[in-house]
């Protein structure tokens, strides 16, 4: 049966999700540049393990070249952000992410035995934070080129 509550050591890499397309998100964001992403998160005990330095990646759902398109890290710790009102149960995070030279499409994840039962492949409308397990985080690796892993920090 799997734990009920996160801890920092279950989680080597968040998952924030988007509809919209990285290009679509910042204007001119292109291949193998990083920017920084401002992005609302559910507002729920995961955001106790958030911190800034940890790693992220950025994972487009929908039709249009669902997976994995940008690899980078947490610059902030999750927020409210300044518009909201009081009764706004959404936080945001923002991430300095690198959009990947090639990335890793969801057909990938659905091939491989271990990406396969990561969360966001079994529960693709769960909400914003998802996460990879150590485990399927090496797996996660093996996909991404040496230069967009150090491009990122990884």
């Amino acid at each position: 049966m799997p734990k009920a509550r996160l801890c920092v050591a279950d989680i080597a890499c968040w998952v924030i999700k988007s509809r919209t397309p990285p290009p679509d998100l910042l204007a001119g964001w292109s291949r193998g540049e990083t920017r920084q992403l401002t992005r609302c998160i559910r507002a729920n005990y995961r955001v106790e393990v958030m911190e800034p330095g940890q790693r992220c990646l950025l994972w487009l759902s929908g039709q249009r070249q669902p997976g994995v398109q940008a690899i980078g890290t947490l610059s902030t710790p999750a927020s409210r952000p300044s518009d909201s009102g009081p009764d706004d149960a959404d936080l945001a995070v923002t991430a300095s992410l690198r959009m990947l030279l090639d990335p890793v499409p969801r057909a990938s994840w659905l091939s491989d035995h271990e990406l396969s039962r990561a969360e966001v492949i079994r529960i693709p409308l769960g909400s914003n934070p998802s996460y990879l397990d150590p485990e399927r985080f090496s797996v996660l690796r093996t996909f991404i080129s040496p230069r967009d892993l150090v491009g990122a920090g990884w």
